[in-house]
Formats: C-alpha cells, sequence, structure tokens
C-alpha cells in the first residue's frame, strides 16, 4: 500500500511562489512514475507535471513557472511553483504510478494524496 501526503499549499498573492511536498511511505520510491495535478472548483483535474528519475513533463499552462524534483532517498517529490496566476487556484494532488513509463492520465496513476488547497488572491 503506498501513503502520498501533500503539503505545502496556502493563500499567495499573484506573481508569488509556493513549493509543495509529497511525501511517500512506499518501500520502493524510485520505482514509481510520480505526477503532480490540480481541480479547479467545477472543473475535472487535469495535469500538471511529472517525473521519472530525471525525465520531466509538464503542462503547456506552466511550463516555464513550475519545476519538479523528487529525492529517491527521502521519498518525496516536491512542485516549485513560480509566477502564480489567479488560474492557478486549485486543489494540488500526489500521484504515483508503478513503472516509468511517463503519463499525464489521470487513470493511469494508481495511488493519490489527499490534495493541498492553493489560492493565488490578484
Amino acid at each position: 500500500q503506498v501513503q502520498l501526503v501533500e503539503s505545502g499549499g496556502g493563500l499567495v498573492q499573484a506573481g508569488g511562489s509556493l513549493r509543495l511536498t509529497c511525501a511517500a511511505s512506499v518501500r520502493t520510491f524510485s520505482r514509481y512514475f510520480m505526477g503532480w495535478f490540480r481541480q479547479a472548483p467545477g472543473k475535472e483535474r487535469e495535469f500538471i507535471a511529472s517525473i521519472a528519475w530525471t525525465s520531466t513533463y509538464f503542462a503547456e499552462s506552466v511550463k516555464g513557472r513550475f519545476a519538479i524534483s523528487r529525492d529517491n532517498a527521502k521519498d518525496t517529490v516536491d512542485l516549485q511553483m513560480n509566477s502564480l496566476k489567479p488560474e492557478d487556484t486549485a486543489v494540488y494532488y500526489c500521484a504515483a504510478k508503478l513503472g516509468l513509463v511517463p503519463t499525464t492520465e489521470v487513470n493511469d496513476y494508481d495511488y493519490w494524496g489527499q490534495g493541498t488547497q492553493v489560492t493565488v488572491s490578484s
């Protein structure tokens, strides 16, 4: 069983930064492909970023503003969010998929965290 716990969300002004962290309780974290998604009220959950070991992938809406990294020694994956915009407001979820084949599809991920709220004020 894999447990994912997100932290680092909060309220920030437009143009500001936040760093989200996902801590995984798993025996072989390095075998998991990790992703970040978000869901705004009334909208579907959408892909934001993902990482294999060093290969990273981003949605066009966040490319150049967000960065993703992982620490296989600490079993964590971080999402650094810069130049935040009000439209980035959402609940952000960490997700894990066994195996390192890249995917942006919600249904391809096996485990999810409970989410952390990010609110960007204008």
